[in-house]
């Protein structure tokens, strides 16, 4: 038994981890690799691996850095079953078909500056097709369900409390006289979220592989949250500006359209009209109403006393281009939330280049903003920017709230840690952070005792 650390690895993009199991290989995760444009592209074009040679492949949860990779994986030769939960299949149909898309775009677009230059055309890394094809792999399982992935290999699913169907896979594995029991986090949620439960505790793990995304940092509270919104809005309205939200389609957007709603329902703050300009959002929100079983109590006592959460008199749903165009004449204060999460692709891009030359304007960031991407930028307050080939001055207030992160902070991994360790744990591996993330979570699981913990090395391989 041994697993290989692929991607996601003293970084927090490309999630990828392979086990090797009685010679059946399983992968934990494909997802794309975020940042530079160069690298990333040369990254995610080569697997570091055979598809063909993968039995199974478990995911943990939809988001791109996850998933985003899978088309490659099928059309490259993987052909086994691809195991994950209902909610996430039925998300990952929407949000591969539109990872899809922005890559045939973003090879048009350079294919014409490439023709001008005389230069070959280059292919997107996949395609609308290949987006549809590989979910002809997919196997929608529910959770605590145990099941068979291959030779020696269960697996049972629980509730990461990430984003909608995210999950803990605990693998009970079994080679010769050998047995383990591993469990791999995925994205571990924070505590407190509004619309899907808290994270399960898992017991009787004997090694945990545990993201780190904000290992060395601790998250506002979600009533702090709430209050820094009613804050923020009302000071948009008070300057007359628009408030310009990049979020991730999954997950924030829903969580920022339950609360406003929530917040104009007690009247604190004003009646603004709220835009969600992303087909893939909605897309992603039409499944959020497929799947009730995933809230949790308080949301669904909500949907009992006030209808549906993700649609109310002042919001509105943008699908076409023409629509999104309209939104660049608003003149009066308002609310555009619009993906990508990290200001990466999609229409947040032209928001942005429309709006952050005005003082009066503000951009919230509500999530992680990786280095190098346009969010963690604008996150820096760079006098200038780059957006969509133009340096475009930043005028425009930049905001943060930490505590709408669907991850869980360094308190709530060290807290999940410590309920879930039991008598049996002893190794634990860092991933799915920066280097100073996972080496601070790594010293802060140290300190618990009685913990060997190794924060790998891309490529590195262990042996369980």
């Amino acid at each position: 038994m041994r697993v290989q650390f692929l991607g996601a690895v003293r970084t927090v993009t490309g999630s990828m981890h392979r086990l090797e199991v009685n010679g059946a290989s399983i992968l934990l995760d494909c997802g794309l690799f975020q940042g530079r444009r160069a690298e990333s592209r040369e990254r995610n074009s080569h697997l570091p691996f055979d598809p063909a040679v993968i039995q199974a492949a478990i995911l943990s949860h939809a988001h791109i850095d996850h998933s985003g990779n899978i088309p490659s994986l099928v059309r490259g030769g993987f052909a086994g079953s691809l195991y994950t939960t209902s909610a996430t299949r039925d998300l990952c149909a929407a949000m591969l078909r539109d990872s899809a898309h922005i890559q045939e775009q973003d090879a048009a677009y350079l294919n014409k500056k490439r023709e001008r230059r005389g230069e070959p055309p280059i292919v997107p890394l996949y395609t609308v097709t290949d987006a549809v094809n590989s979910l002809r792999c997919f196997v929608g399982l529910s959770y605590q369900r145990p099941f068979t992935v291959g030779n020696g290999v269960r697996a049972t699913f629980y509730d990461a409390g990430h984003i909608l169907g995210s999950a803990i896979t605990v693998l009970d594995l079994e080679e010769g006289d050998r047995r383990l029991r591993l469990a791999y986090t995925g994205d571990l949620g924070a505590s407190g979220q509004p619309i899907i439960r808290d994270p399960a505790i898992v017991h009787d793990v004997d090694v945990l592989i545990i993201e780190s995304t904000y290992g060395n940092r601790e998250h506002e509270a979600p009533e702090q949250a709430a209050a820094r919104l009613e804050e923020i809005v009302n000071q948009v309205w008070r300057s007359g500006g628009k408030l310009i939200v990049p979020a991730f389609a999954v997950g924030r957007t829903q969580t920022l359209v339950y609360e406003l709603h929530q917040l104009m329902l007690k009247r604190s703050i004003p009646s603004l009209p709220i835009y969600v300009d992303s087909p893939l959002a909605i897309n992603a929100t039409e499944v959020f109403r497929l799947h009730p079983e995933c809230y949790d109590a308080e949301t669904a006592a909500f949907l009992l006393d006030n209808g549906d959460p993700f649609g109310f008199g002042r919001l509105r749903y943008v699908r076409s281009v023409e629509e999104s165009k309209e939104l660049n004449f608003l003149r009066d204060p308002a609310i555009i939330i619009s993906a990508s999460g990290m200001a990466e692709a999609g229409r947040i891009l032209h928001h942005l280049k429309n709006n952050i030359p005005d003082p009066r304007n503000t951009v919230l960031l509500v999530g992680y903003q990786a280095e190098n991407t346009l969010g963690r930028k604008l996150q820096e307050r760079r006098p200038e920017v780059p957006i969509l080939g133009e340096m475009v001055p930043l005028r425009a207030r930049v905001e943060t709230i930490d505590g709408y992160s669907s991850h869980a902070d360094r308190r709530g991994l060290l807290r999940w840690v410590q309920a879930a360790r039991g008598e049996r744990l002893r190794k634990v591996y860092v991933v799915h952070g920066e280097e100073a993330e996972s080496q601070a979570l790594a010293e802060g699981l140290r300190a618990l005792g009685g913990l060997e913990v190794t924060v790998p090395q891309p490529g590195e391989t262990v042996e369980l």
